[in-house]
């Protein structure tokens, strides 16, 4: 199975509209962090994408993606779904439309904010075309089989909303989480690779930060943890300098092979 980082960055991206810091300034590509979304490819070939982050075209055409095979959202804030029409050429492609699943609040949400994509009945005009989307409910700590990966969402605490996270596989991926309840250590133990979102050095009501992403990871023994929705408060080069063996800051573009 191969994981793809296609954004590592916060609803901002970096470098931020309207900063000069060092980091909004750098040369290093792996400091170039837009929204954050990752694909992940199973065994037998299938392609799961988590979420529909605002740059996903771009991201899709930066790892030279052509299909997917479902989508799984985590929720429905901004930076996670507003590149969603970006999926027109994908389903384009298949000529039919793509099982998106997710949160139940999150999927009903969607279908109305963008119905025309959802709703069978709202067809292009003639000469033209449009994304098309199957939209499925989860609830938590239900499983799935997609492209003979298995699929499990976890609900975790992001401020006061429920988010989801997924193991798949030997993956466990988690994003806008402020927290792993006990279900959820004991869902994501025993994974090979962790992806946990680490926002800032200092507390957020709503996501972990880098101290706390740390402990996270400790607790679930991941035998390598890479950390996500990073802010232009951290460079790279220096994260990666500073945290522990078995645990890095990823970067856009970044693929990682799981076994």
């Amino acid at each position: 199975m191969k994981l793809v980082f296609l954004g590592t960055g916060t609803s901002f991206g970096v470098p931020q509209i309207g900063c000069g810091c060092d980091v909004c300034r750098s040369p290093d590509p792996r400091d170039k962090r837009s929204r954050v979304g990752a694909l992940v490819e199973t065994e037998s070939g299938a392609r799961i994408l988590i979420d529909t982050p605002t740059e996903l075209r771009l991201q899709l055409i930066a790892a030279a993606v052509d299909s997917v095979d479902a989508v799984f959202f985590t929720h429905d804030h901004a930076d996670h779904v507003h590149g969603i029409d970006d999926l027109r050429a994908l389903s384009v492609r298949r000529n039919g439309p793509i099982d998106m699943y997710g949160p139940p609040d999150t999927m009903d949400r969607l279908a109305r904010r963008f119905a025309y994509i959802f709703d069978e009945t709202i067809r292009p005009a003639p000469g033209t075309s449009k994304p098309e989307g199957r939209a499925h409910s989860i609830e938590p700590g239900q499983t799935l089989s997609v492209g003979g990966a298995t699929v499990k969402a976890v609900a975790l605490p992001h401020g006061s909303i429920s988010v989801y996270g997924y193991r798949i596989g030997k993956l466990a991926y988690v994003t806008d989480a402020k927290e792993l309840p006990d279900e959820a250590v004991k869902v994501f133990r025993g994974a090979s690779v962790l992806v946990l979102n680490a926002l800032l050095r200092g507390e957020h009501p709503g996501h972990f930060s880098i101290s706390e992403a740390v402990r996270a990871a400790k607790l679930i023994g991941a035998r390598q943890t890479y950390l996500t929705h990073l802010t232009h408060h951290n460079s790279h080069a220096a994260l990666e300098a500073e945290l522990p063996a078995g645990i890095a800051p990823a970067y856009d573009g970044l693929a990682v092979s799981i076994d």
